[in-house]
């Protein structure tokens, strides 16, 4: 059996379960509140939760090609919590993945793109970092360079959970190059990674926003803390 077929049958199994679960009426304000964007089985974060971790009881973790199958399969569905269930299970397995994984989280990051998955994933891309730091400098320079809002986010949020081991010249840098961007996600994304990090070294960040032009509500999110 190829790794696609193990793939499909699991995939079969989480579809079932979840949709068993789901709740119409959950579904309905899960749906409003993201938009409209995605379709909903109706399952709370709770429940998705637990289901997931009976899930990977019952059938095991996937790895290798069979992950990224099963993966690429949860992303393609419309109810999110398909999504949800990919991103926890790749989460599971990240510690054995070798340093090209990272394209697969790129690749996870640009499907069904918003900020409840794309979060997610930096916070996977900050702990691949972290096993694999000779990737941070050519991968994050291309993602910045790629103009690609998602992965520009990524790139000002990965570090959040680093602390002192905060690259601080690289994070200052990247929120420069997008001091002068409209978009919402970026503005709001650089004043976290901003505020998370004033946590860790306030006087920086206060050295940081005195010096650099960033959007009104950059300096206001991350000077909250100071």
């Amino acid at each position: 059996m190829t790794a696609l077929e193990t793939a499909q049958i699991y995939h079969r199994h989480v579809r079932d379960t979840f949709g068993t679960h789901g709740k119409p009426d959950v579904a309905q304000g899960q749906i409003a509140y993201m938009r409209h964007q995605f379709d909903y089985f109706g399952l709370k974060m709770p429940a998705w939760t637990a289901l997931t971790r009976e899930i990977h009881q019952t059938l095991g973790l996937p790895d290798g090609p069979e992950l990224i199958e099963l993966a690429r399969l949860c992303f393609q569905d419309d109810q999110r919590e398909m999504q949800y269930f990919a991103i926890e299970t790749v989460e599971k397995m990240l510690k054995k993945q070798p340093a090209g994984f990272i394209d697969f989280l790129e690749e996870m990051i640009l499907e069904k793109s918003w900020w409840d998955s794309v979060d997610w994933i930096a916070k996977l891309v900050g702990m691949h970092f972290q096993r694999y730091p000779d990737l941070i400098l050519p991968v994050t320079e291309r993602w910045m360079a790629s103009g690609e809002l998602w992965l520009q986010r990524v790139c000002l949020i990965f570090q959040l959970r680093y602390k002192e081991k905060t690259d601080a010249d690289l994070l200052f840098r990247y929120i420069r190059l997008v001091a002068r961007s409209k978009e919402f996600f970026l503005q709001k994304g650089a004043g976290w990674a901003l505020r998370q990090y004033s946590k860790t070294n306030p006087e920086a960040v206060r050295r940081f926003l005195a010096s650099a032009e960033v959007s009104p509500l950059t300096r206001r999110e991350g000077s909250k803390y100071l």
